[in-house]
C-alpha cells in the first residue's frame, strides 16, 4: 500500500553542507616561520541533493576512467598526491593523460554548483597585534567562516550543517570544541540563536579521507589555489600561482560567495 502525501504539507527546506579543509599550521608559536605563517580554512558549500545526483557520481566516473577506481576500493582525490603523480595517480606522469585529465577535471569544477568561502589568517601579524590577548588561530578562522555560512543560509532561507576532514584525535577534539563554542556563544556578528536556527546539528561532522566524501575531496582540490590567490593578491608571497592553479583560480571567481557587488568568499585576517 502506497503512502498518501498531504498536498498541503510544506516542501522540505533545502539543506546545504559546508565542507571544510585546513591549509597550514594552527599553532600560533610557529608564526615566525615563513612556511607556517599563514593558516587558511576553505569551506565549500553544496546542496546535498546536488552532491548525491551530480557531484559524487561524476567524480566517481572520472576516477574510474583515469585511475581504475572501484566501488570496493575507491580512489580518493588528494591534491598533493595527484600533483606528484604518486600512487594511485601514476597515469598523471605522462603528459597526454595529464592534459586530458586536467581538462576534464577543470570542466567539472566549473560545471558543479557550489559556493566557496576562504578565510586566511596572517598569524605573525595577529600575534604582533594582540600581544596580551589573542584568539586561538583556528577558532578565529572558523568563526569568520561559519558567520558567512550562516549569512548564506539566511539569504537562501535554508538549513545546513558542517563537515570537516579528520586530522586525528586531539585535532578533531579541538575542531569539535570550537564548533560547540560557536553554537553556544555565537560571535560578535552572529547571535547563538542564529547559528542554532540555521544549523541542523550542534555536532560538527568529522570524516576521514577513506570515507570517500565527494565534498571533502572537492574542497581539497580547491583550498590551496584559493589560499594562494589571497596571498598573491595581498603581496604576501613572491611565488605566482602555477599554471593549473591559475585555471582553478579563474573558476573560483565565479564560485566565491558574493552579493551586492562585493566578494564575501575571500577574507584575509
Amino acid at each position: 500500500m502506497g503512502i498518501k502525501l498531504d498536498e498541503n504539507m510544506p516542501a522540505a527546506m533545502t539543506k546545504y553542507r559546508i565542507y571544510i579543509d585546513e591549509v597550514g599550521n594552527p599553532d600560533l608559536d610557529s608564526s615566525d616561520d615563513p612556511n607556517h605563517r599563514f593558516l587558511s580554512l576553505t569551506g565549500v558549500i553544496l546542496e546535498l541533493g546536488h552532491v548525491e545526483r551530480v557531484v559524487h557520481p561524476q567524480m566517481e566516473v572520472i576516477k574510474a576512467k583515469f585511475f581504475r577506481s572501484h566501488p570496493d576500493d575507491p580512489v580518493i582525490f588528494h591534491r598533493k598526491e595527484m600533483l606528484n603523480a604518486r600512487p594511485p595517480f601514476e597515469a598523471l606522469k605522462d603528459d597526454e593523460p595529464r592534459r586530458e585529465f586536467d581538462g576534464q577535471l577543470l570542466a567539472l569544477l566549473a560545471a558543479w554548483q557550489y559556493t566557496v568561502i576562504t578565510v586566511c589568517l596572517d598569524k605573525k601579524r595577529h600575534k604582533e597585534a594582540y600581544a596580551t590577548w589573542r584568539y586561538d588561530p583556528y577558532h578565529y578562522c572558523l568563526a569568520v567562516l561559519l558567520e558567512r555560512f550562516a549569512f548564506f543560509l539566511g539569504r537562501e532561507g535554508a538549513h545546513g550543517d558542517v563537515m570537516a576532514e579528520s586530522r586525528g584525535g586531539k585535532e578533531d577534539l579541538r575542531l569539535k570544541k570550537s564548533f560547540v563554542r560557536l553554537w553556544e556563544q555565537g560571535t560578535q556578528f552572529v547571535e547563538p540563536g542564529q547559528f542554532q536556527e540555521r544549523f541542523t546539528s550542534k555536532q560538527l561532522k568529522v570524516k576521514t579521507k577513506a570515507n570517500n566524501i565527494a565534498g571533502l575531496q572537492l574542497c581539497d582540490l580547491l583550498a590551496h589555489s584559493s589560499r594562494h590567490e589571497i596571498l598573491w593578491e595581498n603581496r604576501l608571497t613572491e611565488r605566482p600561482p602555477a599554471v593549473f592553479a591559475e585555471k582553478v583560480i579563474a573558476i573560483l571567481q565565479q564560485k566565491y560567495d558574493q552579493r551586492g557587488g562585493k566578494v564575501w568568499g575571500k577574507k584575509l585576517l
